[in-house]
Parts: C-alpha cells; structure tokens; sequence
C-alpha cells in the first residue's frame, strides 16, 4: 500500500475507533483485506451521521451533507475525486451503485437535522433500510457476493437494535425517535427485526463467505432485539445491550465460525 493510502486508511480507522467502537472491533475482527474496504465506508458512515448533530443551525447541517453528496458524485462519475482522507480511500471501494446507495443514506439523514417525528412506521422502516441497510449491502458488496435483501435484512436488524439502545439519548435532544412508545409497540417492533434476522440467516447461501465478514458488524444484534422484545421496558430505561465478556465473546466466536 502507498503511503498516502495507508495513511488515509490510518485516518479513517482512528475516526471509526473513537465514534462507533462498536463497528471498528467488529471490523478489526475481519481479514486485513476487509478492513481496508470497511474502515472508509465506516468513516463516511461516521460523517454523514454526525454532521446533523454538530451544529444548531439546519442550513449548516444541510451543507454538510451535500458536501458528502457532491463528493459522491464525483465518486459514481468516475473522474478526479477531491482529496480528502475518507472521500480518496472511498472512491477506490465504491461503483456507481454503491455510491448510489450511501447517496440514499444522506438523503435519509436529512430527517437528523430536525426534530419532526416519523411520518408513520412506513417511514420509520424506510429511514432503517436507507441508513443501516444501506450501508450493510454497501459493505457487504464491496467484500464479495452478496443478495442485496440479505444485507438489507441484516442492516435492518442492526440499525434497529442501535436505535432502540438510543431512544433515552434521542429523547433527551427533544427528538421523537418512535411512532409508537407504549412497551406492546416497542415489543412488536423489535420482534420485526428478529424476524428479518432469521430471514437474512435463511438466505446465507447467497452470501461469500468473503462478503459476510460485514454481516460481524451485527454480532450483538439478536441479543439487544430480545431483551427488547421480553422487556420493553429496557428501552426507555436505558437498559440494553451485553456485558463486555458477552460483547467479546460473541464477537470472537463469530469470527472464528463465519457464522451470523
């Protein structure tokens, strides 16, 4: 790897690390080969999501965002890509679909900027799929073979138990993060997500096992989905997610098996 490159993918990783741990020891778990494809998709990720949120005033977060949007252009038109530590390392992993894809993402995360709630869980699901699911076929893709309904699937599941652990953080920044928060709903929605799961583990074989190595990003999906769904009352409380000996274990066993 050149240096500049390998200082790109350096940036990127440290970017990953600090604002979505999670995702980095999962990718940190995948093959080196991977890890130079996920960490720049990751870092976009990282971006895009926290541009709505470092600012008060919509029209700056706005201009974030089409600053992404622009840089993606520049991406799926195949010419002279700016020169940035994520845009440059992404350009190289990116086709015209996938830059498609995280441009849909951008799109969704415009719903961040403001604090207008879910049209209806139509929209809900949709900004899930737009935003995680996205992003999971985009990552899974861009390792190997992989049905786009499977990632999609995935994504979803993950992108749903993320959000279910944020709902107290979400709600403090006078956000609505739910059509519905009576527990039943809550219970309902994260039993959807167990059941797209169980879809996505249907249809492993249209997945490399290259292209699963994405899918580690979702070890602690299932886990948080069932607490959800036993006892919604977590969700409000705070209370998701696994012990760091479960996170760690989990994860490793994953890895070791190429099961998800």
């Amino acid at each position: 790897m050149a240096p500049d490159a390998a200082e790109d993918i350096a940036a990127c990783a440290a970017l990953v690390q600090k604002a979505d741990p999670d995702r980095f020891v999962a990718t940190m778990a995948a093959k080196p080969a991977a890890r130079e494809k996920l960490l720049p998709i990751y870092a976009f990720n990282v971006e895009v999501a926290r541009a709505p949120w470092v600012t008060q005033e919509s029209m700056i977060a706005e201009m974030r965002l089409q600053w992404w949007r622009d840089a993606l252009e520049e991406i799926k038109a195949g010419g002279m890509v700016r020169r940035h530590e994520v845009v440059t390392p992404l350009a190289l992993v990116l086709d015209g679909e996938s830059a498609a894809l995280l441009d849909q993402l951008i799109e969704a995360r415009r719903w961040d900027i403001y604090r207008d709630p879910f049209e209806d869980a139509a929209h809900f699901e949709r900004y899930l799929e737009q935003t995680s699911g996205g992003l999971m076929q985009v990552a899974a893709q861009a390792l190997g073979t992989c049905a786009p309904e499977v990632a999609q699937d995935v994504g979803y599941a993950l992108g749903l138990a993320n959000w279910l652990k944020a709902i107290p953080a979400l709600e403090e920044a006078k956000r609505v993060p739910l059509v519905d928060g009576r527990p039943e709903a809550v219970a309902a929605l994260a039993e959807t997500g167990l059941v797209r799961l169980k879809r996505a583990r249907a249809g492993r074989r249209a997945v490399s096992a290259a292209a699963g190595q994405a899918f580690l990003a979702a070890w602690q999906a299932e886990s948080v989905l069932r607490q959800a769904a036993r006892e919604p009352e977590r969700v409000a409380a705070g209370a998701l997610g696994m012990s760091e000996f479960g996170k760690r274990a989990g994860l490793m066993w994953r890895a070791l098996s190429g099961r998800w």
